[in-house]
């Protein structure tokens, strides 16, 4: 399996059969031009789609015609098998700014879980619907999603053995949320990429706080 990482919370995973499942499209120049990151060129098979706000739904500026799923339940698409988790995209239910989906990649023998805008932190029957997980995509940015306080909550809920960073603050994105490195501080078991892109197995699947590279920063 590889993963890329295209920007903000847009992963490219690539599984061992070639389905390429693309995460959370942002729209470039969205929100009066805050979204900076270039244009999105990876094709897809699938996308995932957490939420409708423009830094994460942008399906149209996905090259060819992917399938898109939105939505909760199960999908599968070959060996592939997405399971959707509905959450909230703030810590009132909703009230502020909508709903969430969590997606679990369930492939090639690993479970890769996207949190997309998580707001809140877990509580036991929806860690227990996301579980198992491998590798886990955590934003970590805070303010529009949880960030370096709920972190750990959410870490020991889902117990994965790799995680890497989302959803913070780059050249890329002119939000008002935190630098990876507020995330970092203090941590053991960082490791920097110095690529965009990783690739493994179940047998040699890394652990710790893997920080890769934005492929599309501006």
């Amino acid at each position: 399996m590889k993963i890329k990482y295209v920007g903000h919370a847009c992963f490219l995973v690539t599984t061992g059969d070639g389905t390429r499942i693309l995460t959370d499209p942002y729209e470039p120049g969205s929100f009066d031009g805050a979204v900076k990151y270039r244009p999105i060129s990876e094709g897809a098979d699938l996308v995932l789609v957490s939420h409708g706000h423009p830094d994460h739904n942008y399906v149209a500026g996905v090259p060819g015609s992917p399938r898109v799923v939105d939505h909760s339940g199960e999908t599968t698409a070959g060996d592939v098998s997405i399971i959707g988790v509905p959450c909230w995209h703030d810590a009132s239910r909703g009230s502020e700014r909508g709903e969430n989906i969590v997606f679990r990649i369930e492939a090639d023998g690993l479970s890769v879980c996207h949190l997309g805008d998580l707001g809140h932190p877990l509580d036991a029957e929806t860690a227990g619907a996301i579980l198992p997980v491998d590798v886990l995509l955590l934003p970590v940015g805070g303010f529009f999603t949880v960030g370096n306080d709920e972190a750990d909550g959410i870490m020991g809920a889902l117990a994965p053995k790799l995680v890497i960073p989302m959803h913070y603050q780059t050249v890329g994105v002119d939000f008002p949320i935190a630098p990876v490195d507020v995330f970092l501080d203090g941590r053991d078991g960082v490791r920097f990429g110095h690529s965009s892109e990783v690739e493994f197995s179940p047998e040699d699947l890394p652990d710790g706080i893997l920080v890769l590279e934005p492929a599309n920063l501006p």
